[in-house]
């Protein structure tokens, strides 16, 4: 059976000391901060300066970790398979339907956009990669609300500043949780001119891995609820080839 590694555990930790701390720190801080003897702290902190990831100023002789890390994490982020899958599954959402789609994950109260596909139609609802939506006040933010167990839900609600957007805005919890519980059961969730009047979203979410993630679709309010239901379908099957549902 696999076993943890108290020197691999140790180093992590290293790097987390320094996002948290946010400053050079010294060996003896980085001992007690560590709960380790000095000269644990001496040798792991002389490991990953020889190894470039750790710089040592000349005068203090204070450390601080180096870009090297942050470019690792950078090359491999470039090649996540996360980022292919939620590009694929745009791009296949968008190619059934016209519409702008989106892929997000959910990070606390919000929801972080992933992966965009626009629309090639002259209106079309747009929003960046990178960009965090409310979890209240769209689609697809509901779709990631609904895989949490009620508990977890209630719980989660309760943290959300539900601050109206738009006159259509959610902002009482116990509507939003029916709307959430209402999508639960039918297996999609829906919203209309709650983050931007004129523009509705249809969405639908499942696992990735371990994770939640969500696919949406945006567009004209009258678009939207014209093809309603093969834009659900297509949300449906792309979520079947894609992800593990919810």
């Amino acid at each position: 059976m696999p076993t943890l590694i108290p020197a691999t555990t140790r180093t992590m930790a290293v790097f987390e000391i320094f996002a948290r701390e946010q400053r050079d720190l010294s060996n003896s801080d980085l001992a007690r901060l560590l709960s380790v003897a000095d000269s644990s702290a001496s040798d792991l902190l002389h490991t990953l300066h020889t190894l470039g990831y750790l710089m040592r100023t000349p005068k203090t002789r204070r450390f601080y970790p180096t870009g090297r890390l942050f470019e690792t994490a950078r090359q491999i982020a470039k090649n996540d398979p996360l980022t292919s899958l939620a590009q694929e599954a745009v791009e296949q959402l968008s190619e059934k339907t016209n519409e702008t789609a989106f892929f997000g994950v959910m990070e606390r109260t919000a929801l972080k956009v992933t992966a965009v596909q626009a629309s090639r139609q002259p209106l079309r609802y747009i929003v960046e990669v990178g960009d965090r939506v409310s979890l209240h006040a769209s689609s697809m933010g509901k779709s990631l609300l609904g895989l949490l167990p009620p508990k977890d839900l209630l719980a989660t609600v309760q943290k959300i500043n539900l601050q109206p957007l738009t006159p259509e805005t959610i902002v009482d919890e116990k509507k939003l949780i029916a709307q959430v519980e209402q999508g639960r059961k039918r297996g999609w969730y829906e919203g209309h001119g709650e983050a931007s009047e004129g523009v509705s979203g249809l969405a639908v979410s499942g696992w990735l891995g371990g994770l939640p993630v969500g696919i949406s679709l945006g567009g004209p309010t009258e678009r939207l609820k014209k093809h309603r239901d093969a834009y659900v379908e297509a949300l449906q099957e792309v979520r079947s080839s894609l992800l593990a549902e919810g």
